[in-house]
């Protein structure tokens, strides 16, 4: 059973208290303090102005446009309907969004004709993801991650990553951890009933493959027809990992590990962190 099918229709309603100009705000900051000490590589260099531009040292303005651009730009991987693309976006970056979902990815689009924003949406799996050069950084966040259920297909991911990277680029992603899915969730329901919608989420955790199984049953008023709903299934699947298996997928990816914070505190990561923000630069 495919995910993010129906509910894609009422994600955004019941993501509506998810702290997405809070993520933006974390974000933006870490690209700031890793950014600033950056380098163009061969071509040039890269010196931090203010806000997010930079002046290339080149003696071709081609050259030197095409780098500040890339060095500008971000990639965000699992982008879903857009919601963060669209906050970073009004930030001043220069924004690509990657989905294998198309009803998502389509919400994202429609969000981009009413904002007018200029943001790039393509419809890839993030195991065999291409751009057309590369980025700045890249993003992932929302436990996109943890969709990947094989150890191969992390590694594989952040290879792209690194491969994608502009020199010196940072990649900024979270996961949830073994600990929530098991200690947390584990094996309960839960049921929430809007205006609009309803859904019920029957979760189960199976501890020996440290996956974690949840069968939503998605209720969604039509709009014609007197008190008619529409019924929607989907089964999601994730795995939950630690936070040293996630450094070694990056030191097999040939990331090079920077940081790594507990990320509902925002302080040093505990036995109980439930969703880790890990941080790492492109290996040379």
């Amino acid at each position: 059973m495919e995910a993010y099918t129906g509910f894609a229709q009422v994600y955004d309603i019941f993501m509506d208290d998810t702290p997405y100009e809070e993520w933006c705000g974390y974000l933006t900051g870490v690209l700031e303090k890793y950014q600033e000490s950056g380098s163009a590589g061969a071509a040039g260099t890269a010196v931090p102005k203010t806000g997010n531009n930079y002046i290339i040292e080149t003696d071709d303005d081609v050259i030197k446009n095409n780098l500040q651009q890339e060095h500008n730009s971000i990639l965000d991987l699992g982008c879903g309907t857009g919601t963060l693309t669209e906050l970073l976006a009004r930030q001043g970056y220069d924004m690509i969004g990657i989905d294998n979902a198309q009803e998502m990815l389509q919400i994202a689009m429609d969000k981009r004709d009413e904002s007018g924003l200029d943001i790039l949406y393509l419809l890839q799996d993030m195991r065999e993801f291409e751009l057309y050069g590369t980025v700045g950084a890249v993003i992932s966040v929302c436990d996109s991650v943890n969709y990947l259920l094989e150890e191969e297909d992390i590694v594989r991911t952040f290879r792209l990553v690194n491969n994608y990277l502009f020199p010196k680029g940072i990649f900024i992603f979270d996961f949830n951890t073994v600990y929530k899915y098991a200690a947390v969730i584990g094996d309960a329901t839960i049921a929430e009933n809007r205006e609009e919608c309803s859904f019920i989420w029957d979760n189960y955790y199976h501890e020996a493959e440290q996956i974690n199984e949840y069968d939503l049953t998605i209720f969604v008023r039509q709009k014609t027809g007197e008190g008619l709903y529409r019924r929607f299934q989907e089964t999601h699947y994730q795995r939950g990992y630690e936070l040293e298996q996630m450094k070694d997928f990056l030191r097999q990816a040939g990331l090079v590990f920077l940081e790594a914070i507990d990320a509902d505190t925002q302080e040093a990561v505990r036995n109980e962190s439930e969703r880790i923000y890990v941080v790492a630069r492109k290996g040379e």
